[in-house]
């Protein structure tokens, strides 16, 4: 079942590349959440597409916490936010094995990975703006932004 714009943003608790549990409702009246699903560490359109959030990060405001998703390991997520230099939590939805996707609607059982899916959940837990790429399509971080702005 797929998440959809105007619809509540469903919770959840994951640990980010440090091991820190990092809940979706502890943003909750303190900052609106780019949520960005991505298939895999270390693949060169997943390292593009972050890298890019990295580096316009100031621009996107201060009220906007980015959570980045993927079924890889925390150890996985540690190794390649330490090497690309990402300061935003990198969440493993390792096991059980991209639930948090499946239920975003973002998961490809096929391959076993999450699709590119992205959300933007405004403080009260609202979704209020989402794409869903396939596997091999970047997305386009200017879209976030005019889509943060509308908030």
């Amino acid at each position: 079942m797929a998440v959809e714009v105007g619809g509540g943003a469903p919770d959840f608790e994951l640990k980010d590349q440090h091991g820190t549990p990092v809940k979706l409702s502890d943003y909750r009246g303190r900052k609106n959440v780019l949520l960005v699903f991505y298939p895999l560490a270390f693949s060169g359109v997943c390292t593009g597409e972050l890298s890019a959030i990295r580096d316009e990060l100031p621009t996107l405001g201060d009220d906007v916490q980015v959570l980045a998703v993927s079924v890889d390991s925390m150890f996985s997520l540690r190794a390649w936010s330490e090497q690309e230099k990402y300061e935003f939590p990198l969440l493993s939805d390792f096991w059980p094995h991209g639930a948090v996707a499946q239920r975003y609607g973002v998961f490809d059982d096929e391959r076993g990975v999450a699709l590119r899916g992205t959300f933007i959940i405004d403080t009260e837990g609202v979704v209020r703006w989402k794409v869903v790429n396939a596997i091999p399509d970047a997305r386009d971080i200017g879209e976030y932004r005019k889509a943060l702005a509308a908030l």
